[in-house]
């Protein structure tokens, strides 16, 4: 058996620390080996263990359930030899990214664990999109990490003051996030952004030709992702990483790129959506009704904000698209949440008939 201190001399560049040497206690009594995952696919993964990478199959950990299956990033208890090894149990999660998926069901998809930076990728070849970076900062909200945005492929702006009105447009809709202009091409921004992941874990996110896997391998000093050029018609790229893969950073720290991501959907995502909206909140506390819907209703502050331009009529939108989704998500799992909607959607009904009613009187 490795020796406490060799476990952690072999595992400290993937973040091992005292406190997942405590919660594996009980696991090492088993003469179980400690591992962070590093690539999963098909039932299986690439384990870092105290002896180098493993290959095990992950059959054990509850493998119908996307919320419990093991992903990249984990923290888990693996069998020492056998042929095939299994993961025989994950330690508890400190934070976790998690999706919607496709499914009729809406159930959660885990696509990375234990991660502490959640760094958005945005290019810059196309126009910004801000209510995708928003959609994107309410997942990393919820899952515990900090966000960073960062915008690819500065180097296609070659105004600088044109830049810098990307970047404030950025920061104006991602209150208490850092905002980097970054070119993987020529270097520039990248000291800072390292700056911000050079400690812990970070999981690199966006859409297909964001520069995701161009960036990781300007972040790891080296070409350990492949990359394909996205196509300039509409400056989307194909899935170049197929897989989420974690890889140690020189200068400290671990990154986990992640394929593009066509859909991000909501996943019991309200207080992600609140801290996305943080001055929204802020003024809903002031509207008159405490259930103010933020529309036609007297005294609401946050028309209010809108119409005398303090707040931007574009960012009320997608809050309330955000919003709307989340409850819709949450609906499908929650009979309470769900009559409640219904209750609402009913009295809104009725408002738009008895509306629509009184207008054709006046008009008759």
């Amino acid at each position: 058996m490795t020796s406490t201190s060799g476990v952690h001399s072999a595992l400290a560049p993937y973040g091992w620390d005292d406190d997942w040497a405590d919660a594996f206690t009980p696991h090492a009594a088993e003469g179980l080996l400690p591992g962070r995952v590093v690539r999963v696919d098909r039932g299986q993964c690439d384990v870092v263990t105290p002896g180098g990478v493993v290959r095990a199959d992950t059959a054990f950990v509850t493998p119908h359930d996307p919320m419990r299956v093991v992903c990249t990033g984990d923290w888990v208890a693996v069998e020492a030899g056998g042929n095939p090894r299994y993961v025989r149990a994950y330690l508890p999660r400190r934070t976790a990214f998690v999706r919607s998926t496709s499914s009729k069901r809406s159930d959660g998809q885990i696509l990375a664990a234990n991660v502490d930076h959640a760094v958005v990728a945005v290019s810059l070849a196309v126009e910004l999109d801000l209510g995708r970076v928003e959609r994107f900062l309410a997942l990393a909200w919820e899952s515990g990490a900090q966000p960073v945005v960062v915008l690819t492929k500065a180097d296609l702006v070659g105004d600088p003051v044109t830049l810098a009105h990307l970047v404030q447009d950025v920061e104006n809709s991602a209150p208490g996030v850092p905002v980097l202009g970054v070119s993987a091409h020529t270097g520039d921004g990248l000291d800072g952004l390292l700056a911000l992941v050079g400690s812990g874990t970070s999981v690199l996110l966006g859409q297909s030709g964001a520069g995701k896997s161009t960036l990781a391998n300007a972040l790891v000093g080296e070409d350990v992702m492949d990359v394909r050029a996205a196509r300039d018609v509409d400056g989307k790229g194909r899935h170049t990483t197929t897989t989420r893969n974690l890889l140690v950073l020189p200068s400290g720290g671990v990154l986990i790129d992640t394929p593009g991501l066509r859909g991000v959907g909501l996943f019991d995502a309200e207080s992600g959506v609140g801290q996305v909206f943080a001055e929204i909140e802020e003024l809903a506390e002031r509207c008159r009704f405490h259930d103010c819907a933020h529309e036609s209703e007297p005294g609401c502050a946050v028309r209010s904000a809108v119409d005398s331009g303090e707040l931007a009529a574009r960012r009320l939108e997608s809050y309330r698209k955000l919003v709307r989704e989340n409850q819709w998500i949450v609906a499908k799992t929650d009979a309470r949440v769900r009559a409640e909607l219904r209750r609402e959607w009913k009295r809104k009904g009725a408002e738009g008939r008895a509306s629509m009613q009184f207008k054709r009187g006046r008009w008759t």
